[in-house]
């Protein structure tokens, strides 16, 4: 897969840095998150489908390591960090063992073929 991002010779030397460490912190942060938990859903208040991933595994009986970043009247530049980071457009954004699986939908699907519990392996 080839992702399309903006390469760095098209983004003026004056401004790089500024775009580098534009919410650097969230984005070190999760990457803390995925590196020391199996399984991380990062998610916003207000939005019912991080909700809805935290209960199905709850159901499931799986763990996990929960990190919310605002709502949908706060915090939105901080959150488009992650967007910008992983590619995924919507929240919650989950990680197995490091890898993005996408969002509750995917999660859903996994866990009902049972893939997810291979991936946590």
């Amino acid at each position: 897969m080839n992702r399309q991002i903006l390469a760095t010779e098209h983004i003026h030397s004056h401004i790089r840095e500024q775009i580098a460490g534009s919410h650097l912190d969230i984005v070190q942060e999760v990457q803390k998150a995925i590196a020391t938990h199996q399984l991380v859903v990062v998610g916003m208040a207000q939005n019912p489908f991080p909700r809805y991933a935290r209960k199905l595994l709850d159901a499931a009986g799986i763990p996990y390591r929960y990190l919310q970043y605002g709502s949908y009247l706060s915090g939105w530049r901080r959150r488009t960090a992650l967007k910008m980071w992983t590619g995924w457009p919507t929240f919650p954004m989950i990680f197995a063992n490091g890898m993005l699986i996408g969002g509750t939908s995917e999660l859903q699907a996994l866990v009902k073929s049972g893939e997810l519990q291979h991936l946590l392996v």
